[in-house]
This record gives C-alpha cells, sequence and structure tokens, in this order.
C-alpha cells in the first residue's frame, strides 16, 4: 500500500476551513467570557442573564488558543458572515481535490447535533465516521471503498467531564432525533437510551462512553442528555481529542480521536470482534488501522511511536489483544517495529 497525498491546495484550503470554523465558535457570545476552575481544569463560560436567570452556556476548555480568540471575539464576530462566504468557498475547492463528503442523512444528523451542542459539550465522534476526517488532518487521500462506507454515527464521551460541565444540549436530543425522523431502539434496560434509528434510511446513532469498572453497564452523559454503553479501552480513544471539519455545506466543526490513538484503538477491538458480522467488523477495524499507521509512520513517526507504546506499557489485555490483530498484519507489523 503507498499513501497517496492531497495536493498543497487541498491541504491549505482544509486548514483554513479548520481555522475558521474554530474562530466561528466564539462570534456569537451573548455576554462575557467567565472562566471557572473544576478541579485540576479551567473552563470558559459565555456569562449572561436570560430573563431572571443567570445562563452560563460552556465555550470550551482553557487554553491559550482559546484565550486568544476570546481576545479577538468582537472582531471574529464582526467578520462573521464574509468568514461564513469564505467557508462555502474553501468547500468548493475541498470539493474539486475530490475529498470525502459526508452524505446527506449523516451530514444532516452530525450539523443538527453540533448546532444543541454535542461537540462543544465534550462528544467526539468515533469509528468510520472520524476515519473518514483523517483525510483532511493528516493531508492524505482515503477514497472511497468499504474501509470508509458507513450509515453509522458512534458518538463517544467521558461520563465526569458530562457531569462537570455543569450545561446541557439545547434543545434536547431527544428532540433533535424525533424532528430527523430517529426512534429510540429498545434497551434491556428499561428507560435507558443510546441507541436512535432513523425509519426512512439506515442511519444508526449511537453514544458511548469509557467504562472504568469490570462490567460494561448503560451510564448516564448529563451534558447530553442521553444514556450511554460503556465500553473498556475507550478512555484510550477519546483522550486529548481534536477538532476538525466535518465536511457538509459550509463545514460542520466537530470532535474526533487524536489519529494515533485511533489507529492503536483499532487494533484493539478488532481482536474483540469474533465470528459472523462481527468478522467483518474486524477486517475493516484491521484496514483502517493499517492505512492510518503506515501515513502516520511517514508523517508523524513519533506520535504513532507514542501512542502505541503507551496502549501496550498499559497492561498484559491491552498487548494480547494488539499482538493478536498485527499476527493478521505482517506488514503493518514490521512498520511499528521499525519506529523510533
Amino acid at each position: 500500500m503507498t499513501v497517496d497525498y492531497h495536493s498543497a491546495i487541498g491541504t491549505a484550503a482544509w486548514t483554513d476551513l479548520r481555522r475558521s470554523l474554530i474562530e466561528s465558535a466564539v462570534s456569537d457570545l451573548r455576554g462575557t467570557p467567565r472562566a471557572k476552575a473544576v478541579g485540576t481544569k479551567t473552563y470558559w463560560y459565555d456569562h449572561f442573564r436570560l430573563g431572571n436567570k443567570t445562563i452560563d452556556r460552556y465555550i470550551g476548555e482553557d487554553t491559550p488558543e482559546l484565550r486568544m480568540q476570546l481576545d479577538r471575539q468582537s472582531e471574529i464576530a464582526r467578520a462573521a458572515k464574509q468568514a461564513q462566504r469564505d467557508r462555502a468557498r474553501l468547500m468548493r475547492v475541498l470539493r474539486a481535490e475530490g475529498y470525502l463528503f459526508a452524505d446527506v442523512a449523516s451530514g444532516q444528523v452530525v450539523s443538527a447535533m453540533a448546532k444543541a451542542g454535542v461537540f462543544r459539550l465534550g462528544g467526539t465522534i468515533v469509528g468510520t465516521q472520524a476515519f473518514r476526517c483523517y483525510e483532511g488532518e493528516l493531508g492524505v487521500r482515503i477514497g472511497f471503498d468499504q474501509s470508509a462506507a458507513t450509515d453509522d454515527i458512534d458518538i463517544a464521551s467521558f461520563e465526569r467531564l458530562s457531569l462537570a460541565l455543569a450545561d446541557t444540549v439545547e434543545p434536547p436530543l431527544a428532540e433533535v432525533f424525533a424532528e430527523l425522523q430517529f426512534d429510540p431502539l429498545p434497551t434491556i434496560d428499561h428507560g435507558k437510551t443510546w441507541r436512535w434509528r432513523q425509519t426512512n434510511r439506515q442511519a444508526l446513532v449511537e453514544f458511548l462512553t469509557p467504562s472504568f469498572e469490570q462490567d460494561e453497564a448503560i451510564r448516564d452523559l448529563p451534558a447530553l442528555g442521553v444514556n450511554a454503553q460503556s465500553l473498556h479501552f475507550l478512555n484510550y480513544l477519546i483522550a486529548e481529542p481534536i477538532r476538525v471539519p466535518f465536511l457538509y455545506r459550509s463545514g460542520v466543526l466537530v470532535q474526533i480521536p487524536r489519529p494515533e490513538r485511533y489507529a492503536v484503538h483499532k487494533l484493539i477491538v478488532a481482536d474483540r470482534r469474533q465470528g459472523g458480522p462481527d468478522a467483518l467488523k474486524a477486517h475493516k477495524d484491521r484496514a483502517q488501522a493499517a492505512f492510518l499507521i503506515e501515513a502516520l509512520a511517514e508523517t508523524r513517526p513519533d506520535d504513532i511511536a507514542e501512542a502505541y507504546q503507551l496502549a501496550i506499557e498499559t497492561g498484559p489485555a491491552w498487548r494480547q489483544r494488539i499482538a493478536a490483530s498485527l499476527l493478521h498484519m505482517p506488514a503493518t507489523a514490521e512498520l511499528l517495529k521499525r519506529l523510533p
């Protein structure tokens, strides 16, 4: 497999789109930005009054980048309409360059969740929808084959973060999904809903959260107003997510895992899938991992080396699952051996 890269024009357009979308996140503040310390972290909120109520709307975790944007908030707000036109132009460039764009069904759902605040409040797209976004993040051509095809949208978030933010999506996701003709799927736990299926299409939305217990029970995500299926190994995947454009209409700002963590995590979950339909999913997991590891070995060798080392040092169960997947992937195993 040879990695094929996008042109410098496409890479520049994707970078400009990402910057514009990140800046637009602070363009519509209604009050005064206020920082709050929660444990060892600091979070920023838009502090304003609505009638007789005082509202603190979560903006983001404190970073030098966010502080710089807040300092320029007035300037960004004045330029918002022109920025919207610029993003539409950048999307035309990306389409001409052959980037993977979202289908209408996925785009509508992700856009609606973004407007409700899912990604602002810690939601991270995982699975194949995230894999497609690495085309822009790494500047590589993924192309459209079975490893990049999906009707599913998986959203993961930390339960503790969801509790700490003290903010919620608006409108509630149950209303958002009803508007898009999604029905909640029944679960064994009565009253717990973590999956929705669109009635007139095949689209499926699932919510996930890391499990830090022996079981993988259904948990609550208060900030998103939903329940979530807890899974082992997921904490590794969604630690330190990145913000990127989701290519739909004029671009939607979403969160996805770091590509190096996504690649290594796919080695782990591929071995968890056994038999039947899961065997096909395991093959897809390995294909995505192989593609990303090859691209990262060329472009970000230190990042993939660090992520791989962290995983195999976490514990024997991690090492066993990674080793079992690599038995099916000799070329990838050899690449990992040669990392710095």
